[in-house]
């Protein structure tokens, strides 16, 4: 049963890219409905790379890509891929351009470039991040240092391939590689940790329940010996 839900799995799935590379076809013809379903496909992977590079202004530098996308879809040539890397692109740019306004303004949070470099096995970060709230797996994220925070959003959240997050970043595939096991690694032990403590918070509320809780007493090893 299991391999043949996993066979229907990838079959829908593969059917779902099929319908998306489809609609690309159609909306560099001018469907509105085909540009309709490409958004929908590819807007909430930009918006969780876009709020990690530039934070509660990720839905205007979504909207100011979007509005690139749909001037020039008709003079992509690739396939779903390759518009996917080519959206990120678009997106990655629009962000660069507004953290360098900003940077022009006085300055009201962090920038991009200035992400804390906290300490965190490859496979275990990706399955944790799909585990969490999408919130936390994205701080998580934003708290790598730049060149790995980009590179794990590119690959595992943006579901780009080594070769177009390269494109992307303008870095070689190898290097973006690098950057994103390193990443996924640091978030790992990041992750142990989170859960150590989370363990050790659960323990402490049970114990304070146990203390507070009036008229409940704790069995005498005599007792317990009866009842076994």
């Amino acid at each position: 049963m299991g391999a043949l839900s996993g066979m229907s799995q990838d079959a829908g799935v593969r059917d779902e890219a099929a319908s998306v590379s489809a609609a690309l076809r159609a909306a560099q013809d001018g469907d509105e409905d085909a540009f309709r379903l490409l958004y929908r496909d590819i807007q909430p992977r930009l918006l969780r790379y876009l709020r990690v590079l530039v934070g509660d202004e990720a839905e205007d530098v979504a909207s100011d890509t979007w509005l690139q996308i749909a001037r020039d879809v008709a003079t992509f040539r690739g396939d779903l891929d390759d518009f996917r890397g080519w959206a990120t692109t678009i997106a990655r740019h629009r962000a660069l351009d507004h953290l360098r306004r900003q940077r022009r303004r006085p300055p009201t949070g962090e920038p991009f470039e200035a992400l804390v470099d906290l300490p965190a096995n490859h496979d275990t970060a990706a399955a944790a991040l799909d585990a969490i709230g999408t919130d936390q797996a994205l701080a998580l994220i934003a708290s790598l240092p730049t060149d790995q925070a980009e590179a794990v959003l590119l690959r595992v959240v943006v579901g780009l391939d080594a070769k177009a997050a390269g494109q992307v970043l303008g870095k070689r595939p190898g290097a973006v590689r690098t950057s994103a096991y390193r990443g996924l690694n640091r978030l790992a032990e990041r992750l142990e940790r989170l859960e150590q403590l989370q363990q050790l918070e659960r323990l402490e509320r049970l114990e304070r329940l146990e203390r507070d809780s009036p008229g409940v007493t704790q069995p005498s090893p005599s007792t317990l010996r009866e009842v076994r």
